[in-house]
């Protein structure tokens, strides 16, 4: 019956509703907002609702991740200003310079495994950084872990790891950013998810460009209405988050982001 369902789906263009689109972008776009995420880890489910194979659903899911990276920065800016972030530029640079070069490789990578290898390691992925999330996001900010060159070193390597799993998954990457933040430099939960924006959005135009060379692109131009419905939405969701920012509490709302990924995992394992 279920394989019934997605040959269904697969028939019939139209079930790429858009008001799902909408309320999809604008609920993932809120979460992104509030937290510092791109918020893809959660649009990765669109695989079995919206019928996109794995690499249309990443590079999809990057584009939307842009669109909420970018949104949701100035809308954080009433909490975390802009000039709070630029006085922590060494920790930008430091972090970029391994995740530009992550970014690059992980897209390459990335097109030229096939769907199912895909699949499943994104579904590997999403359990891992449901763990970081119930793990890594429980840290308060304090002394960094590390100090001197050893910290430069340790960023370097953390920003190539993460910009490799998010060209993978067409993710921000901020699910791994906020915690190396948190936890090697020393960075208030709110800064780091500002800090996590900051990064993520040079990174996943790497990545973005990357993808551009590969015939899968070409599902942006396919789909470019859902694309767009979506995008509007995320904006709107994004606006939501920038206003909710300080009054949810981590402490409650990340141990559930944390469940939906896990959820998700299933769901990526499980597609055919």
């Amino acid at each position: 019956m279920q394989s019934s369902l997605a040959r269904c789906i697969a028939d019939v263009p139209s079930s790429r509703s858009k008001p799902a689109a909408f309320t999809g972008g604008a609920v993932i776009g809120a979460l992104g907002g509030l937290i510092g995420l791109g918020g893809a880890e959660f649009r990765l489910p669109l695989i079995g609702v919206f019928n996109f194979a794995a690499l249309e659903a990443v590079i999809l899911n990057k584009a939307m991740s842009l669109v909420v990276a970018a949104s949701a920065l100035p809308f954080r800016a009433a909490t975390v200003p802009f000039s709070e972030i630029g006085s922590h530029w060494p920790i930008l640079v430091n972090l970029l310079a391994g995740s530009l070069a992550g970014a690059w490789f992980g897209a390459g990578w990335a097109t030229r495994l096939k769907s199912e290898t895909l699949y499943k390691i994104i579904a590997a992925l999403l359990v891992a950084i449901a763990l970081v999330l119930i793990d890594g996001h429980n840290a308060t900010a304090g002394e960094p872990l590390l100090t001197g060159g050893a910290r430069l070193a340790a960023g370097v390597v953390a920003g190539f790891v993460i910009g490799l799993v998010a060209s993978l998954l067409g993710v921000a990457g901020g699910e791994l950013l906020i915690p190396t933040l948190v936890l090697l430099f020393g960075a208030d939960i709110k800064l780091a998810g500002s800090l996590s924006l900051s990064v993520s959005l040079p990174t996943m135009l790497v990545g973005f460009t990357r993808y551009s060379r590969d015939q899968s692109f070409s599902v942006l131009g396919r789909n470019k209405m859902f694309v767009m419905v979506m995008a509007a939405g995320s904006i709107v969701g994004t606006f939501i988050g920038g206003l909710l920012l300080g009054i949810v509490p981590n402490a409650v709302l990340l141990p559930a982001l944390a469940v939906i990924l896990l959820l998700s995992a299933v769901k990526v394992w499980q597609h055919r």
